[in-house]
């Protein structure tokens, strides 16, 4: 996947982009075309990607994750759990080169499709951790983050458990969400007090900018 970058630009791409990938992505929108090809194509043939979810990669996984973009501080540092293909992770990556991204992914499989796809999209300001959230080495080497972010990877209560001892006191659990997260809020509550967290917030992110805004669920480290 050597200078994918250079050879692909979006005019090549077979799924355009949406006008509003030129507004999130801005000067890092080829990176983005590339990031987009590579999840329809390595990423369905390893399985990471269905079949019905290519034609939708920018409305509803790409877009939906950069819009979050908007919640970053500049020049913070964000560890991404769970990252399976790079969602949120990449996707924030490329639209904020000025963020810090640490993303960690437990299987082996997972780890080096985003290896090969930092490598590949020459993402300077992207370090991959094969590991569980919760391993030692994993809090060591990832820990004192301004921002743990996430997407479908667990219910609220075990997110902070896993995330919050990643960012430091003040840092932010932020996970997108779907339509049932308050009923998760209210389920959860008393797991995500025991895990250090404040009171969750929840935000709409995107709205008038993309098709599917995305659902953001924000949880500060208080302890």
């Amino acid at each position: 996947m050597a200078n994918a970058v250079a050879e692909t630009v979006c005019d090549n791409d077979p799924l355009q982009p949406p006008a509003a990938a030129e507004t999130i992505f801005g000067g890092q929108l080829d990176k983005a075309c590339a990031y987009h090809r590579l999840l329809a194509t390595d990423g369905h043939t390893r399985g990471f990607i269905g079949p019905r979810e290519i034609p939708r990669l920018w409305s509803r996984h790409l877009l939906n994750c950069a819009v979050t973009q908007e919640l970053f501080a500049d020049g913070t540092r964000l560890v991404d759990i769970g990252s399976g293909a790079g969602l949120p992770g990449i996707a924030l990556a490329i639209a904020r080169p000025d963020v810090s991204v640490t993303l960690v992914e437990s299987l082996l499989k997972r780890s080096v499709f985003l290896n090969e796809a930092v490598a590949a999209l020459e993402l300077d300001n992207v370090t991959v951790i094969r590991g569980r959230a919760e391993d030692p080495a994993v809090v060591a080497a990832a820990g004192g983050a301004d921002y743990a972010t996430s997407r479908a990877v667990a219910p609220l209560g075990k997110l902070a458990v896993w995330s919050l001892p990643l960012v430091k006191k003040g840092g932010h659990l932020v996970a997108l969400k779907g339509e049932s997260v308050q009923e998760e809020i209210t389920r959860d509550r008393s797991q995500i007090t025991a895990a250090g967290g404040g009171r969750p917030t929840v935000a709409t992110v995107g709205v008038g900018m993309v098709d599917e805004p995305a659902t953001v669920v924000d949880i500060e480290r208080v302890r």
